[in-house]
């Protein structure tokens, strides 16, 4: 079995491939000096770059773990979050509330998906 590691640091990777199955690391917003609606898009936007950079697209997400810092951001996160996601192609998904890293992060979001076949 092949294993390929990208954006690979000491501590972690931000994508991890094997067998076709795409594995990213929990994604952070870069700026949280803005509220969740664009911490969201931020993040997301986050996932669409390391989905191509492995292959694939938010068609083939399997799963995926949401965690906000307080539940009270669930509408507004979920307003982005139906906007992205791609019609059709709704993955598995857990929403909860967690303790952060940072107190000024308000969501982290963690995929896993699958690469596109190349026909």
């Amino acid at each position: 079995m092949s294993i390929k590691y990208l954006g690979q640091m000491p501590r972690l990777s931000e994508a991890v491939i094997a067998n076709g199955f795409i594995f990213l690391s929990g994604m952070v917003p870069e700026r949280t000096d803005v509220g969740i609606a664009e911490q969201t898009r931020d993040v997301l936007a986050q996932i669409d770059h390391w989905l191509a950079e492995c292959g694939s697209d938010k068609k083939h997400i399997l799963e995926a773990t949401i965690f906000l810092s307080n539940m009270a951001y669930y509408t507004a996160m979920n307003e982005v979050w139906d906007k992205w996601v791609a019609p059709g192609h709704s993955p598995a998904r857990a929403c909860v509330e967690a303790k952060l890293a940072d107190p000024d992060i308000a969501v982290e979001i963690k995929v896993s998906a699958v690469q596109i076949q190349k026909t």
